[in-house]
This record gives C-alpha cells, sequence and structure tokens, in this order.
C-alpha cells in the first residue's frame, strides 16, 4: 500500500472514532455535573470551643431537668453555686460533678464582694468553698462574683481565678426562651463564655436550644477549666478571665 492510501486509511479511522469519542466525553461531563450547576465540594467544619455556665443555683426544680437535658446532649457545663442553696441539694451538686460537670463558688448568699471586709469576704467565699469541699472532696473552685463585681481586694482574696463572661443575654430580665436563644446564637464566637442562670425554666429552655443550634454551627461545648486549657492558659489566683479567645 502506498502514502496516500495509508493515510487515507488513518484518516477513515479517526473519523470513525471522533463521535464515539465525543459521546464518552458527553457521558463523563453528565455523570460528574448535576444537572443545576458544578458539583460543590465539602469541607469539613472548623471546630469552634465554648463555655456555657449557670449561676445561683442548685435548685433541684430547674437544675434537675437541666442536667438531663446537658447529659442527652452530652455537653459539660460549669455551674458556679451559691452556697446556701446546697443544703439538701448535695446529691446535685455530686451530680454534676460525676456527669463531667465543672463546680464554681458564686458566695454563699449572692453578696456584692467589693463591699465586704477580709473576715465578710470569708463568710462568703471560704465558707461556700468549704461546704463544698466537704461534699466533694476538694477545694480548688474557680470563683465567680456576683454581678460580676470585681475590685483590688477581691483579687487579693478570691484564692482562685475569677471567671466572668463575654455573652450575657440577661435572662433574669423579660425570661423570654426565644430571645434569650437568639441573643447568644447571633453572638457566639470561638472562645466565648455564656452567662446564664439555672434557677429559671426559660433559662433551661434557652440553654438547650442554644446548645442544639451551635452543635449545628460546628461548636464543642467545654468547662471553663477545658476552654482555658484548650488555648494553653494558665488560670491563676486572683486573676480575672472573661473569654478564651484564639
Amino acid at each position: 500500500m502506498g502514502k496516500e492510501g495509508k493515510y487515507g486509511a488513518f484518516f477513515l479511522a479517526l473519523a470513525l472514532f471522533l463521535p464515539f469519542l465525543a459521546l464518552e466525553t458527553d457521558r463523563r461531563m453528565t455523570v460528574a455535573l448535576p444537572v443545576d450547576g458544578p458539583a460543590e465540594v465539602e469541607q469539613e467544619q472548623e471546630t469552634k470551643f465554648i463555655a456555657l455556665t449557670f449561676d445561683d443555683g442548685p435548685r433541684r426544680s430547674t437544675t434537675g431537668p437541666l442536667l438531663d437535658g446537658l447529659a442527652q446532649r452530652g455537653v459539660p457545663a460549669t455551674f458556679f453555686l451559691i452556697g446556701e442553696q446546697v443544703p439538701g441539694n448535695e446529691d446535685i451538686v455530686r451530680r454534676m460533678e460525676a456527669e463531667g460537670h465543672q463546680i464554681g463558688i458564686h458566695t454563699y448568699d449572692h453578696k456584692c464582694l467589693t463591699a465586704l471586709n477580709a473576715a465578710d469576704f470569708s463568710a462568703q467565699v471560704d465558707r461556700s468553698r468549704q461546704l463544698l469541699g466537704e461534699i466533694l472532696g476538694r477545694e480548688n473552685f474557680l470563683l465567680r462574683p456576683p454581678y460580676g463585681m470585681v475590685d483590688a481586694g477581691v483579687e487579693r482574696r478570691a484564692g482562685s481565678a475569677i471567671i466572668l463572661w463575654s455573652i450575657d443575654p440577661e435572662d433574669w430580665d423579660d425570661k423570654n426562651a426565644e430571645r434569650i436563644t437568639r441573643h447568644i446564637v447571633s453572638r457566639a464566637k470561638d472562645g466565648d463564655i455564656i452567662l446564664l442562670h439555672d434557677i429559671y425554666s426559660t433559662s433551661v429552655e434557652a440553654a438547650l436550644a442554644v446548645v442544639d443550634a451551635l452543635h449545628e454551627e460546628g461548636f464543642l461545648f467545654v468547662t471553663v477549666e477545658e476552654l482555658a486549657a484548650q488555648r494553653h492558659v494558665e488560670l491563676c489566683d486572683g486573676q480575672v478571665y472573661r473569654s478564651f479567645y484564639p
């Protein structure tokens, strides 16, 4: 066969093959791409850490259901307790400890600490620390001063780190669970400390709704100590902490 014959056979074979190549290309494009546009690559959601904290408990009628809801969701929280409410609720305090929650002090009967002398400060903080220590067998409890009021005297006498907050929905005001939930979810950032009160049923409802909503946004709930450790922060006595941002 001459050159003309070889080239003619080649181009004939190519002409017969090209339609099949085009069909295969169309088929692969149809499989790879959805009808309504390019396929989106699903990216792994980055974990954000946040601490849920509660003041003024324990109160059996509200703290109990809150613990139930947190247990169902596998979520730890930090509870700053009022000393005078502990007697009669020792089982709730032990349950908090057993279920992985952190326990702190919120004074004995919710007195503003900045107005107290050394003896009265001790009656509020040290008395509460001793009371919880008798129940739990330790005395390393963080302090949250009522109203977030801190001065040099509070810092000097605290005997632990002082934990305030970065998100406060003022749940004690209108006791509106839906508003409280919106307030927190719309502001939540990695490293925040949320303030709520486990003595209101509406706050319990809001807290569990917040957990569900923020889980969907990639948040992981941890205790205050766990949040500090995750950020490599050593909690120091007398030092005030409001958040642990990256």
